[in-house]
């Protein structure tokens, strides 16, 4: 019995996955944006040949470097930093809050596997979702959660996306809900905390919720594959 479990634990350990070679991994996923295009998109570490010969230095990391001519336009990342709230790093201690490896992990293992019981969510508005979002992520406005019987079919499309059945006002079935990560535009983006604020209140089970914390700016600050944006 021993001799067999110890051969059972080689075995997994072989095919265990080593979450920082995920980035070198090339894991195909099918997107669907909200104009209904469908799109096979391979999601991989998007680093150009012209910036590999940058030295990590002092000198090249600067912001004020980052801007000058020194680097080439394919090798800069950089974002709006004064805008915004700054979130804090745990949103709920029942709550975990992930990174960027856990999030390929959870694409590959679980929500583009087994779409019925796992989710990764855009909590941002459609306009943002349009201009670019990790690929295979569903687009669930944490505006379209909040009860308006003027908007009830968002509400509703909202709910069934996250597995849980409307009953009626202020009623709800969380029996199939799904497990999910929420993400937004980055650290001082209120948009991700809002759905899930919206969605405790319901009574959604916190123990299927995650928090990508560091969101679009923190996924594209380290060249990994983003949508196309179809506002253009």
């Amino acid at each position: 019995m021993k001799k067999l479990l110890f051969t059972i634990l080689i075995c997994t350990s072989m095919f265990a996955i080593d979450l920082v070679k995920l980035p070198l991994m090339e894991m195909k996923v099918n997107h669907k944006y909200s104009n209904g295009k469908e799109q096979i998109i391979t999601i991989k570490r998007e680093v150009d040949e012209v910036c590999l010969n940058i030295p990590i230095t002092v000198e090249y990391f600067q912001s004020e470097n980052l801007a000058s001519s020194k680097i080439d336009s394919k090798c800069k990342k950089t974002f709006i930093t004064t805008k915004g709230l700054i979130q804090p790093f745990s949103f709920d201690d029942k709550i975990k809050t992930v990174g960027e490896l856990e999030v390929l992990k959870f694409i590959l293992e679980k929500s583009s596997r087994e779409s019925s019981k796992y989710i990764l969510v855009d909590s941002r508005t459609k306009d943002w979702f349009d201009a670019g979002t990790i690929p295979s992520a569903v687009n669930i406005p944490y505006t379209d959660l909040e009860y308006d019987k003027d908007f009830l079919n968002d509400y509703k499309k909202a709910l069934t996306n996250l597995g849980v059945k409307f009953l009626g006002e202020d009623k709800f079935d969380f029996s199939h809900a799904k497990t999910a990560i929420f993400f937004c535009n980055g650290s001082w983006c209120a948009q991700s905390p809002r759905a899930m604020i919206r969605l405790i209140n319901m009574g959604y089970p916190k123990e299927k919720m995650m928090w990508y914390r560091g969101g679009i700016a923190a996924w594209a600050g380290v060249s990994l594959t983003m949508t196309e944006n179809i506002e253009k």
